[in-house]
């Protein structure tokens, strides 16, 4: 039935919609970020420049 197909096609856009915004947000909440520890940040404050000396 050619009437039909349009419901189908936006059936199918509606799922796939879904589908997409759903794996998005898995993706988005799942991420961790590795923080660096503070005592690497203190080695680099505490390097000698060459010129200073």
């Amino acid at each position: 039935m050619p009437q039909m197909a349009p419901l189908n096609w936006l059936t199918l856009l509606v799922y796939f919609i879904m589908i997409f915004l759903l794996l998005n947000s898995f993706n988005f909440y799942t991420f961790l970020y590795h923080h660096k520890s503070k005592k690497l940040d203190m080695k680099s404050l505490t390097k000698i420049n060459w010129k200073c000396l």
